[in-house]
């Protein structure tokens, strides 16, 4: 007989089919895509003091928005792409957050010069192999790290903007580099 019980999942994403949705097919999930990456990097700074949701409602527009989070055509975009987007109801019309995305594709395009990739640098932080935590309810998700202060501050000697130590803790996890699914969740 087929066991026909629910997947045990993180509490966080319960409310939601999109946040369902997300859970079990992004996050959490090692990514190595330098464009993926950047994608999430740059999500995760238009959040910032926003509900995740309304990004994730978001994002196709996002993506259509920002050419696919195409690092090299956004190092590109000039005055009148930001005009444009900031009259772009489909996404986030923050000057700073939209500004601080342009930036921070010219300042990865060093990184990938230096490191080879986004993911390289990103990755070997933790020598290539995901931290997975030991996470046995919400309340014992960290919203910083070591590893968030230390990555959120190299990443301003490049100047990257709009990533403090908690953005870049939340791309971590979203990224894969942190595991904190629940421990009792199927994803662990």
């Amino acid at each position: 007989m087929a066991n026909l019980t629910k997947p045990q999942r993180c509490n966080w994403c319960l409310t939601n089919s999109l946040y369902i949705d997300y859970h079990d097919n992004e996050w959490g999930k090692a990514c190595f895509d330098d464009q993926e990456l950047f994608e999430k990097l740059s999500l995760e700074s238009f959040q910032s003091g926003l509900n995740w949701l309304t990004i994730l409602k978001k994002r196709n527009n996002f993506r259509a928005a920002f050419d696919q989070f195409d690092i090299q055509k956004i190092a590109n975009y000039d005055s009148d792409k930001v005009e444009e987007l900031l009259h772009n109801k489909g996404i986030v019309r923050h000057r700073g957050k939209i500004e601080a995305t342009i930036n921070n594709a010219k300042a990865s395009l060093i990184i990938k010069s230096e490191y080879d990739s986004l993911s390289h640098y990103f990755w070997r932080y933790v020598n290539h192999q995901p931290i997975v935590n030991n996470v046995p309810d919400l309340k014992s998700v960290a919203s910083t790290s070591h590893l968030s202060k230390k990555i959120s501050k190299d990443l301003k000697i490049y100047g990257f903007k709009f990533l403090g130590p908690t953005t870049v803790y939340a791309f971590l996890q979203s990224c894969g580099i942190i595991n904190d699914h629940l421990n009792k969740c199927f994803k662990k």
